[in-house]
Order: structure tokens, then C-alpha cells, then sequence
């Protein structure tokens, strides 16, 4: 376990992560709550707010050729 400090940032406390626990990725949300006396942070959930939009840009013909990656594939044991 390693420890960390909390400190002032404007009207919020902050901590910091140690280098070993650190996220990989910056350019994301992450969503942090309160359990007893534990916080826990973790990569916020996608959102799928406009998803239709984002559907909609797409051609009337995109992937009619398929996705181009077909393999023969052998058959699968029923379950």
C-alpha cells in the first residue's frame, strides 16, 4: 500500500497519486465516491448520449463489403 498526501487546490482538497498507481490515459474522465471512509477513483463509464447522431454519420453503404477480415474459421463444438 503506499501512502499519499491530500492538500488544497482553490476550494477542493486534491491527492496525489503515486507514480506506481497512476493512470495511463489523461484525456479522460474519472469518477471518484465515497464508501465509509474510502474513496475510490476510477475510469468514468462512456456515456452513450448521442449515440444515433454518431450512427447517422456514417454512409448508406458503409460496410456492405463487409469488414474484410473474414477467415475460415473451423467449426465449433456445440455446447
Amino acid at each position: 500500500m503506499s501512502l499519499t498526501k491530500v492538500f488544497k487546490s482553490g476550494n477542493s482538497q486534491a491527492v496525489r497519486i503515486p507514480a506506481e498507481l497512476q493512470y495511463d490515459r489523461l484525456d479522460m474522465d474519472y469518477e471518484i465516491e465515497r464508501v465509509g471512509d474510502e474513496l475510490r477513483i476510477r475510469p468514468a463509464r462512456r456515456r452513450l448520449t448521442n449515440l444515433m447522431e454518431k450512427f447517422q454519420g456514417f454512409s448508406d453503404d458503409f460496410m456492405t463489403q463487409g469488414r474484410g477480415d473474414e477467415l475460415d474459421e473451423p467449426e465449433r463444438d456445440m455446447l
